[in-house]
């Protein structure tokens, strides 16, 4: 388990003022949105071109295995605004804020309604700024 996660600027800004806008709308999802927060102030800003393509970031599609029951699930990470669809998973979901940042091989421990899970990512499958710079 890492310490660092890393985020593009772009998305950080994104979600900082996806944070101060629920807050103002004074939403139900204050825990959730203290857990991301937490999450972007230990993450290591970086331009999206420098992002390395086995970083899930905004709207990857990733493979993560459950370390404890074995299964296997992909994933595409989302902004709640955004159109869902069987696999999207939303950033303020504890899932989503999760897996933010995280690399191809990393595993993390984060509490869901059901207790704690433990979780490894086997592959981003997707990543737009990878794509966008020519490296996926």
């Amino acid at each position: 388990m890492r310490d660092r996660i890393y985020i593009t600027e772009e998305d950080a800004g994104r979600l900082r003022r996806l944070i101060a806008g629920r807050r103002a709308g004074h939403t139900s999802d204050e825990t959730y949105l203290e857990l991301l927060e937490q999450e972007l102030d230990r993450a290591e800003l970086v331009e999206p071109s420098a992002i390395p393509a086995d970083v899930v970031t905004m709207n990857s599609e990733v493979s993560l295995k459950d370390l404890d029951s074995g299964e296997i699930r992909e994933y595409r990470l989302i902004f709640p605004t955004q159109s869902r669809t069987e696999n999207s998973v939303s950033i303020l979901a504890p899932i989503g804020t999760a897996m933010l940042g995280y690399r191809t091989g990393d595993v993390f421990e984060w509490r869901v309604p059901k207790g704690i899970r433990r979780l490894k990512v086997l592959k981003v499958m997707h990543q737009p700024e990878a794509v966008a710079a020519g490296r996926n």
